[in-house]
């Protein structure tokens, strides 16, 4: 399930965090456009994640396990299973971070982009 909605283009996330970082967009030119249908995104990192959507690539997996992910943060959510430790995840760049306040800085650094 996904609660969090855009009120401008009723796109869903699972995280309230993913949800303020997608507002961004809205606000921001989108110079990168997806080959395989009409998105556009602000960062060229987005546009190759979103990619994999298209391409079924998978290059993040868990060394626990071997499952393989798309998307850098749901690697980190999977291997909290096997740990039990909380990573919070950069949505622009995916840097990983173990405490929260130490995204919250970091995500400073992509606004000033």
């Amino acid at each position: 399930e996904k609660p969090f909605k855009c009120e401008t283009c009723d796109a869903r996330f699972i995280r309230k965090c993913n949800l303020q970082q997608h507002m961004i967009t809205h606000l921001e030119e989108k110079p990168f456009k997806c080959v395989f249908c009409d998105v556009r995104f602000n960062h060229k990192t987005n546009l190759n994640n979103h990619l994999r959507t298209h391409t079924g690539e998978k290059p993040y997996q868990c060394d626990f396990c071997g499952a393989r992910f798309n998307q850098r943060h749901n690697l980190s959510d999977h291997i909290n299973a096997h740990t039990g430790e909380k990573l919070f995840n950069c949505e622009i760049c995916e840097a990983i971070f173990l405490r929260k306040r130490s995204l919250q800085k970091h995500m400073i650094t992509h606004l000033e982009e």
